[in-house]
C-alpha cells in the first residue's frame, strides 16, 4: 500500500499555457511527466508506474514470441553508411563526435545493430527463424517538437527484427507480430484500428500501423465503416466517378489567361472545371554522393495531378526509394529549371525522362497521377508569361516517366473495396505501433548470408516492428478524458483505486480506511490510501485528475457499515458495505 501522503505528486489545477492538446495538459496537471528541454521530459512517480506496466504488458507478450536483447543506444556511423541511412535520414539523425574525432550516431531504431549482430552470428537455416526484441530509448532530432509526449525527441519504443529462410517465413513472423500488437494493446484497453501504411524511411514490402482515434493525432486515417477497410492517408486509395472529358479532337491551343496562375482563377476564366484541368507541382529531389565532398544531386521531379487533387507528399517520396528529400521547388529554382514563370507550368515542351531510361542529367522525371492517366483534351500551363494550353492529351502531347497513385484520398470518395457508392470517412489518429516486412534491404546489404537445406549460400529476409511506450499512454489519455482529469485502463494506471478519506481529524475515519485499504490490497487490488490533511473536495478533484479507475470513499456512511465506490469512467458511484468492497470491485482483465 502507498499512502498519498508520503509520495510525490505535484498535481497542478491549470495546465501551462503552451500545453495544446488533452493527453499534454493532464500529463502535467497530474503530475506524470515535467518538462526538461523542447522534446524532453522526466517520468515523474506516477508517469513511470504507469510506463512500467506497459512496458510489462509489452514483456510479457512479446516473451511468447521473441526473445529479449538490449542494444546499444550509440551506433557507429560505418553501420549507418552500410545501410544508406546516414544520408537518408538527414537531420533527423542525432550525430556527434567522440574525442578521436570518429563519428557516432543515437539511434532512432536499431535495423542496422541487429543486422549487424545476425551476420557475424547466423550461418544456418537450422538457426532460423529469429525473432529478437528490446525495449530502448531512442533519439530523434525532431525538428518541431509539440503536444507533449506525441512528437518528442527522445522515447521509449519495443523493437523487434525477425529473421527467415524464405517470405513465406517472413509472412510467419509478421503474423505473429499482428496478433501480439493486438494483443497488447487489448490488454492496455485501448480501442485500435490497423491500418495499411507507407514504410517511409524503413522501406520493405508491405507495413500495418495501428491507430487509435483522436483529434490530438497527427495521422490521418481512411476507412470504411462497411468493410472495414482502413488505411493511413499515405496509402489509401479510393474509386473515383467517371469524368466526361471536354469533346474535341484538336491540337494543344495557346490562350492568354492574364493573371491567371491558381486552378481557380483559370478554371473561372476559361469557364471550366477544375476537373478539366492539370495541376502542376515542381519539387527537387535531393540525394548525397556517399564520398566525403562529393556534391549533393538536385534531381527536377514535376507532378501533374487533377485540377481539384492535392498531392501526398509520403506517395511522391516512395517513388524515390534513394532520395534524401523530396521538397518543393522554389520560384527561382522554377525559373531557372524550365523557364517558366510560377503558376504557368505544364507538361509540354519538358525535356522528361522517358520511361524505360534510367536518370539522366537535365532530363525532368514526370509523374502523372492515376487518376489523369486515361483523361483527354485538360488545361495546362504553357511555361509562358499569363499564358496556358486547351486540349492537353497524354500519350499524344507528352510523355510521362511514370503514373502512379500520388493524390490525397479526401471524405466521401468511394471505398476502393466495395461497390461505388460507399463513402470513405477520414480522420485523425495517433500512431501507437507499426509493422514492416523489411524484406532484403538491410540483410542483402550488410551482407547477411546463411546455408539453406541444400547447402546454398542465401541471404535471410527480415521484418521489423515497432511500438511506442509513451505514445500507449498518450492515446489512452487522449481516449478517455473528460473535463476533470482522466482515466486509465486498471492493467495501465499507476493504482488500481484510491481510498480517499474525507476526513483525516477523524480517527474511525482513518482506521477504517486503513482497514478497507489492506482489504482491497490483500484482494490483489494496487492501492493508493490518500491519506493526506486536506479538503473531501480537493482530494476528489486530485482523484479525478490522476488516471485511477477506481475510487473509495470513506466518509459519514462508515456509521452504517458502508463506502462509497466510485467508477471514474462512468462517473458513477454506489454504496457497498465495508466487508463487500473487495467483491464489489470489478474484477477487471489479468495483468
Amino acid at each position: 500500500m502507498h499512502r498519498w501522503s508520503k509520495l510525490f505528486i505535484p498535481t497542478l489545477r491549470e495546465a501551462p499555457a503552451d500545453a495544446e492538446v488533452a493527453s499534454h495538459k493532464f500529463l502535467l496537471r497530474a503530475g506524470y511527466i515535467r518538462q526538461v528541454g523542447a522534446g524532453i521530459y522526466s517520468y515523474l512517480f506516477l508517469g513511470q508506474r504507469s510506463i512500467n506496466k506497459i512496458q510489462a504488458i509489452v514483456r510479457q507478450e512479446m516473451d511468447r514470441i521473441g526473445q529479449e536483447f538490449l542494444l546499444p543506444a550509440l551506433h557507429p556511423r560505418e553501420l549507418w553508411e552500410e545501410s544508406g541511412r546516414w544520408t537518408i535520414m538527414g537531420h533527423n539523425l542525432f550525430k556527434l563526435q567522440d574525442r578521436k574525432g570518429a563519428w557516432l550516431v543515437l539511434g532512432m531504431t536499431h535495423e542496422e545493430v541487429m543486422t549487424d549482430i545476425a551476420r557475424k552470428e547466423l550461418r544456418s537455416y537450422k538457426q532460423l527463424p529469429q525473432i529478437w526484441y528490446q525495449i530502448q530509448t531512442k533519439f530523434r532530432d525532431e525538428p518541431r517538437p509539440r503536444a507533449g509526449l506525441l512528437r518528442v525527441r527522445q522515447f521509449i519504443m519495443k523493437d523487434s527484427y525477425s529473421f527467415d529462410l524464405d517470405a513465406a517465413g517472413l509472412d510467419a513472423s509478421y503474423n505473429k507480430h499482428d496478433a501480439t500488437y493486438r494483443a497488447i494493446l487489448a490488454r492496455c484497453g485501448l480501442k485500435y484500428v490497423a491500418v495499411q501504411a507507407d514504410s517511409g524511411a524503413m522501406g520493405g514490402s508491405a507495413s500495418q500501423e495501428f491507430m487509435v482515434y483522436a483529434e490530438a493525432g497527427e495521422d490521418l486515417i481512411a476507412s470504411c465503416p462497411a468493410c472495414g477497410y482502413a488505411a493511413n492517408l499515405e496509402k489509401a486509395t479510393s474509386q473515383l466517378p467517371p469524368v466526361a472529358d471536354l469533346p474535341g479532337d484538336d491540337l494543344p491551343e495557346l490562350v492568354h489567361t492574364p493573371g491567371r496562375r491558381t486552378i481557380e482563377d483559370v478554371g473561372a476564366f476559361l469557364q471550366l472545371a477544375p476537373v478539366h484541368a492539370i495541376k502542376t507541382l515542381a519539387y527537387m529531389a535531393l540525394s548525397a554522393q556517399t564520398k566525403a565532398g562529393a556534391a549533393e544531386i538536385a534531381s527536377p521531379v514535376v507532378v501533374l495531378l487533377r485540377g481539384d487533387h492535392t498531392l501526398n507528399e509520403a506517395k511522391l517520396a516512395s517513388l524515390f526509394p534513394n532520395a534524401r528529400e523530396i521538397r518543393p521547388m522554389v520560384p527561382t529554382e522554377i525559373f531557372t529549371t524550365f523557364q517558366s514563370p510560377v503558376g504557368y507550368l505544364g507538361p509540354i515542351g519538358l525535356d522528361i525522362l522517358a520511361p524505360e531510361d534510367d536518370a539522366e542529367a537535365g532530363k525532368v522525371t514526370v509523374v502523372l497521377d492515376r487518376a489523369l492517366e486515361s483523361r483527354r483534351n485538360l488545361v495546362a500551363g504553357a511555361n509562358r508569361e499569363e499564358y496556358h494550353l486547351r486540349n492537353v492529351t497524354r500519350g499524344r502531347d507528352f510523355i510521362p516517366t511514370l503514373t502512379a497513385d500520388v493524390r490525397n484520398v479526401t471524405e466521401g470518395e468511394s471505398c476502393p473495396q466495395c461497390p461505388p457508392g460507399n463513402p470513405l470517412k477520414v480522420a485523425k489518429a495517433i500512431e501507437v505501433g507499426h509493422i514492416f516486412k523489411l524484406g532484403y534491404r538491410y540483410s542483402d546489404g550488410m551482407g547477411v548470408r546463411v546455408l539453406d537445406p541444400n547447402g546454398k549460400e542465401v541471404t535471410p529476409i527480415m521484418g521489423c516492428y515497432g511500438i511506442g511506450i509513451e505514445r500507449i499512454l498518450t492515446a489512452a489519455i487522449e481516449q478517455n478524458h473528460d473535463g476533470n482529469g482522466f482515466w486509465l485502463d486498471r492493467s495501465i494506471a499507476p493504482f488500481d483505486v484510491v481510498v480517499t478519506v474525507t476526513n483525516m481529524g477523524d480517527p474511525n475515519l482513518a482506521a477504517t480506511a486503513e482497514r478497507v485499504a489492506e482489504q482491497l490490497e490483500e484482494a490483489g487490488f494496487d492501492v493508493l490510501l490518500d491519506d493526506r490533511d486536506e479538503r473531501a473536495g480537493v482530494k476528489f478533484k486530485d482523484a479525478d485528475l490522476v488516471g485511477i479507475p477506481y475510487r473509495v470513499n470513506v466518509g459519514k456512511k462508515v456509521a452504517e457499515g458502508r463506502v462509497e465506490l466510485v467508477t471514474r469512467s462512468e462517473s458513477s458511484s454506489e454504496d457497498v458495505a465495508i466487508a463487500e468492497i473487495a467483491k464489489r470491485l470489478p474484477a477487471l482483465r489479468s495483468t
